[in-house]
Order: C-alpha cells, then structure tokens, then sequence
C-alpha cells in the first residue's frame, strides 16, 4: 500500500480522496510542519501533498528517496524547485482553475476598496472618532470609463477582466503572446506593451506567475511609469512587488493607491506599509472559500491518486 504524506491542514474532502489510495499521515498543527518531523515521516513516503509555505528542494527530495509525486495545493508553484524533481523522475502537480473565480472576486474587492476608500472608512467608525458626512469626506475614484490594465492574462486575469468590465471598465493586457481573438472579442480587450500598460491604465493589476523573470516586476523605475492617479492590485505572489519601492511611491504620491493580498517576505510585510492609508492589505485570501479550498485539496488529492495508480496526473507541471 502507498504512504502519503501531507505536510499540512487540507480540507476533509482531500484526505478521503488520498484515503481510497494508501495510508495517509497528516500534519494537523496551525504551525509549519517542524523540519525533523517532515523529513520522519518522508523518509518511506510514495507521495507528498503539499502547500505554497512548504519548500520543496533537494533537502527535501532527499529526505523522501521513494517519492513519485509531489502535489502542491496551490496554482503557483515557486516553492518546488521543478527541475530538481524531475531530475528524479519525481512528478509536479498543481491545482489550476478551480481558484480562478475566487480569486479573481478577490482582485475587484480588493479594487473597490482601494479606490473607494473601504478600508480608511472602517478604519474611522472602528476608531469611535467623532465624523459626519458632507460633500467632500473621503472622496474616492469611480471605475465607470477607467482603464484596468492586466499583467498576465491567463485565467484569473480573464475572469477579472469580465469583473471590470460589468463595472465599465475597459482592458488592456500585456502578455508574452496574444490571447484568442474570442477572449478579446467578448472582454474589448487590447494587447499593449508593459510600459503603455503602465503609463496609461488607472488601475494596473498583476496576474502573472512568479519567477526570475517577473521578480520585482514592479520596481522603481515601473511605478514612476504609472500614473499618479492609478491605483496597483497584487493578487498574484508578493515579490513581483519591490515592496520597498512601492512604500516610497504611495508615501510620496507617486501612485494613489494600493491593494495587496500576496506580500515580498510573507507573512512579513514591509513595515512602512502599515501606517498608509491609501493601501489595503489582507492576508493571502486569494483563494480563501470553503467551496475553493475544499475543490484545490480534492483535485491535489486526484493528482496524487493518479500518480500512485501509474497513470498521468491531472494536473502535471511541466
């Protein structure tokens, strides 16, 4: 029978899957797995079942030598170093898709706050301080007319683009190639390079993977592009951010404002975003609904079962 390992909390609905296909040992603790014990329990495993917080190296492999699959509960999937794990023929899967609409949900909530001043506005009834309404109280940007520009226009970024859109917005995206002329047909969505997208979008959004390509994507030199008025919305992974960078620019009104889920050293995040208003920070919440968490762990727990039955995975990486 198959041992499989899951190195953290997944949802129930995951564990009866991997359940049908060997015996399963489960971390259960809110913590990250301390190293000893993972390695323990690695050390005679067939699949390991893993999360984003989990680094999967050589370290890692070495202390799980029978390991035929690694399925990662997550669509990203910079924490596997991939070429290690095929090098020992070890199979990659992630969980794309089911995530798409939560996360894209996420990316227009965290739009409308930031624009609308959400945040701020709770902030102040929550302080108890003494307000009252009138003409010019925080005062926000409206979407109606206003250009969403999408870095990285794959299924989230599509599926936030159809959001935008229902709010009046127009799209344009960059992207390493086209997208069917029928995805841009049905969103009115128009390719441009990435510093027209910057220069002239109100509200930029990154979609993309991470990777040494797209690290600090977001710099300097690309938000003093951006508007002063143009608002960034990060829902993708922390270090496309140069968070330091971005401190200076909302500080010193070089964009107006930002939204953040994924942060560069989470779950630290940079200091100097704490005291600003004109940023709307929430703890990796991408994908947080039962309904998804419960759809990631039941397809991860598919790819493991599908590996361990010498079949092809649902989901491989490549």
């Amino acid at each position: 029978m198959s041992r499989i390992v899951v190195t953290g909390r997944i949802p129930g609905p995951g564990l009866e899957i991997l359940g049908t296909a060997g015996d399963v040992w489960a971390w259960d603790g809110d913590d990250p797995i301390p190293a000893d014990l993972r390695d323990e329990q690695l050390a005679d495993a067939d699949a390991a079942v893993t999360l984003l917080t989990d680094r999967v190296d050589d370290g890692f492999l070495d202390a799980g030598p029978r390991l035929k699959v690694v399925a990662n509960v997550a669509v990203g999937y910079n924490n596997i170093d991939v070429a290690a794990c095929h090098a020992r023929g070890v199979v990659v899967t992630n969980t794309p898709g089911v995530l798409t609409d939560a996360t894209a949900d996420l990316a227009m909530a965290l739009t409308l706050m930031v624009t609308r001043r959400l945040g701020e506005g709770e902030r102040l009834i929550r302080s108890q301080e003494s307000w009252k309404w009138g003409m010019f109280m925080m005062l926000g940007a409206g979407l109606q007319g206003r250009q969403l520009g999408i870095v990285g226009m794959g299924a989230i970024g599509e599926a936030f683009a159809a959001r935008a859109r229902a709010f009046g917005m127009q799209v344009v995206y960059h992207n390493r190639r086209a997208v069917a002329a029928e995805v841009e047909a049905r969103l009115d969505a128009r390719l441009v390079g990435f510093h027209e997208l910057l220069e002239t979008s109100d509200v930029v959004s990154l979609n993309c993977p991470y990777s040494d390509a797209t690290h600090h994507l977001i710099d300097t030199a690309a938000l003093e592009r951006m508007r002063t008025d143009a608002y960034l919305i990060n829902t993708a992974r922390g270090p496309i951010v140069g968070e330091a960078a971005l401190v200076d620019a909302l500080r010193d009104g070089g964009i107006a404002g930002a939204g953040l889920d994924v942060f560069e050293h989470e779950p630290d995040v940079h200091p100097g975003l704490l005291g600003l208003d004109n940023v709307v920070l929430i703890p990796h919440l991408g994908s947080a609904t039962v309904e998804t968490r419960s759809a990631m762990a039941r397809l991860a727990a598919r790819n493991a079962v599908e590996v361990l039955a010498g079949r092809p995975a649902v989901n491989p990486v490549r």
